[in-house]
């Protein structure tokens, strides 16, 4: 059973080199550890982003040679 008064697990932290979105209307941004790119392209508006930190939940990319692989298919959203 649950019960509104235990405690919710705290999420650990840490600051995180992302690349966020140049456009000011565009809120886009990916992790770095994430992107395939050394220097990615904005998926949403395709406009160029900058390197940036944010305080994000710790994920661990297993993959440390992402941006090395190709990148796949495009999958074209109409």
């Amino acid at each position: 059973m649950y019960s509104r008064k235990n405690a919710m697990e705290s999420i650990p932290e840490e600051m995180t080199e992302v690349w966020s979105c140049t456009k000011d209307d565009c809120k886009g941004w990916i992790r770095d550890d994430f992107a395939f790119e050394t220097e990615p392209v904005c998926l949403l508006c395709q406009s160029p982003m900058v390197k940036e930190t944010k305080m994000l939940p710790l994920l661990v990319n297993t993959n440390k040679k992402q941006k090395s692989l190709s990148k796949g298919i495009l999958i074209d959203r109409k």
